[in-house]
């Protein structure tokens, strides 16, 4: 059962701002790993890429959730905090990375694909450098257009992108949580708390049961 394959992991999660608000991903997902008897600690930057927790980078907001705590949401007082030192603060068992649609360029008629290769491997080196354990999770379906010009065709670029690229991290498709459209999104991106739900009870499920988890389970 998936109870007994999270129960005691640490587990630390970055992530975009899909994890920086009260009714987006990071409260459901915190609420559905610590239901299985995880220990979580979730961060979140708005904007911010992968290359970006490589160093302090400020943001315009964030949000902090770990084990006995309240989240704590920021504004444009938020920054990132280097992987490398949440990992020697935590010593997770294992660390999520829900980031993406930071990543997308979704307003450019190109991705940038170089830049992108460049972000997400110097992320992916830093956390093989401290040997953790590390899930990649790829970005959602949301609906086309929006303030943020999301759409299926580059949704589905950059996942394939990801798949190739984030290594040693196993990848996570999310694509395959849910058909086109089938979330309701406030903006195009970003999704209402019946989606975010979705979302976490998915990532949850898949969590619990790749081959990397199970590995990791507690005795």
């Amino acid at each position: 059962m998936a109870a007994s394959t999270l129960a005691g992991l640490a587990i630390l999660i970055i992530g975009e701002s899909h994890m920086s608000f009260p009714n987006y991903l990071i409260n459901p997902l915190y609420d559905d790993l610590t239901s299985k008897g995880a220990v979580v600690h979730a961060v979140g930057a708005c904007g911010a890429s992968a290359g970006d927790w490589l160093k302090t980078v400020n943001v315009p907001c964030g949000a902090d959730r770990r084990a006995k705590t309240e989240a704590s949401f920021k504004g444009r007082d938020a920054t990132t905090t280097p992987v490398r030192q949440l990992i020697q603060e935590d010593k997770p068992d294992l660390l999520v990375v829900i980031i993406g649609d930071t990543m997308a360029s979704y307003d450019k008629e190109v991705f940038p694909r170089a830049w992108a290769w460049q972000s997400t491997t110097s992320l992916t080196k830093e956390i093989a450098s401290t040997k953790t354990p590390c899930v990649w999770i790829g970005p959602p379906r949301g609906t086309e257009g929006g303030k943020y010009f999301k759409n299926d065709k580059r949704v589905e670029l950059i996942s394939q992108f990801f798949t190739a690229n984030v290594a040693p991290c196993v990848y996570v498709d999310s694509l395959k949580f849910s058909n086109p459209g089938q979330w309701a999104t406030l903006d195009g991106q970003h999704f209402n708390m019946a989606g975010y739900k979705s979302w976490s009870t998915a990532i949850t499920n898949t969590l619990a049961e790749l081959p990397i988890t199970k590995g990791l389970k507690k005795p």
